[in-house]
């Protein structure tokens, strides 16, 4: 018997390694050693850091790989992969350096894996953060077939005088918002409840998109324009828009004794939100704990950097909007929106 008999093609996995390794060196940076195909991948990180502080994360994209998996879209579910790891080391003020993926499915096909991996690959270009390695297993009898997963992991720096842990959030602080591309990566299995609920209208025109299109928008890689954003302005305070919503997420980077009033109505939603509301019949409390409704990023500045910081947003085409303020509070629930 072959290895090949027992269902893991040796020579499609060599295939696939070939066909990317022109996508995954257009996001190589100049501190990467070598090539693919070694045991370990070499990152040099001298001379660029006076006292480097090594950020790590690790995600996924949930459910959503089940939508790209039904829909046959693999080339941007990878985007979605790295933004989600990158994203959330920004939050600390850290630069991502380099990016591995572990990819895994019952039996290899080439183009699937390649328009994965070369979507991988994108995101990282995107984001300046080098594709260093990753895994590709092809395990028979793991998965069914058409189906595979997907992890990432991101290693980042920041020095640690500029560490950005949210221990200098004031009361008084304005939250800038900025936009999503969409709901991301998160509440797909909601999302798809409540698709199929609807009957799955998949060309329904979603604010001159398709609801589809809509809903496979790779995530907002907020990476370069925050880096940006930081080097011209002091920010005490960033969080990513993911798991938990609005409600959850902001909350985690502001320091105890203080809480956050959020104005509803400074909340309005984008199409594809208000129908993921409006077909589910989804309260507003659970859209702001489940969905970023409209909202992937969010700044913590002061109330008198609001002007300054908020014209650096537009400039760098992201456009900010302040949806609430920092206050003190000794309530159980320290999100408050209303």
């Amino acid at each position: 018997m072959t290895y090949r008999d027992a269902g893991v093609d040796i020579d499609a996995g060599n295939t696939v390694v070939e066909r990317i390794k022109p996508l995954v060196k257009r996001s190589f940076r100049p501190e990467v050693m070598g090539g693919l195909g070694g045991f370990g991948a070499l990152f040099d990180l001298s001379g660029k850091y006076r006292e480097p502080v090594l950020v790590s994360g690790t995600d996924g994209v949930g459910t959503k790989l089940k939508l790209a998996q039904q829909l046959g879209r693999h080339d941007t579910i990878g985007i979605d992969l790295v933004a989600m790891c990158v994203n959330d080391v920004l939050v600390q003020g850290a630069e991502p350096l380099f990016f591995l993926d572990y990819f895994a499915t019952g039996k290899l096909d080439v183009e699937t894996t390649v328009a994965v991996v070369g979507g991988i690959a994108r995101g990282c270009e995107l984001s300046g953060c080098a594709l260093i390695g990753g895994e590709t297993a092809e395990m028979p009898d793991m998965y069914p077939p058409g189906e595979y997963d997907l992890a990432g992991f991101c290693v980042a720096a920041v020095e640690k005088s500029q560490i950005i842990d949210g221990s200098k959030v004031e009361a008084g602080d304005v939250i800038l918002a900025l936009p999503s591309s969409g709901p991301h990566s998160n509440g797909y299995s909601l999302i798809r409840r409540i698709l199929d609920r609807a009957g799955r209208p998949l060309d329904l025109d979603i604010g001159g998109v398709s609801l589809a299109d809509a809903l496979m928008a790779p995530t907002q890689l907020y990476v370069k324009p925050v880096l940006e954003l930081l080097k011209r302005h002091f920010i005490p305070g960033l969080a990513h828009i993911t798991g938990g919503g609005l409600s959850e997420n902001i909350i985690r980077v502001v320091p105890d004794g203080l809480g956050l009033d959020i104005e509803a109505s400074t909340l309005t939603l984008p199409p594809v939100f208000e129908w993921l509301q409006r077909e589910g019949g989804v309260v507003d409390q659970e859209m702001w704990r489940t969905f970023n409704c409209g909202i992937g990023f969010t700044l913590l500045v002061r109330p008198e950097q609001v002007a300054a910081v908020s014209q650096s947003c537009a400039e760098l085409g992201l456009p900010a909007r302040a949806i609430g303020q920092v206050v003190k509070t000794n309530r159980a629930e320290r999100t408050h929106i209303g």
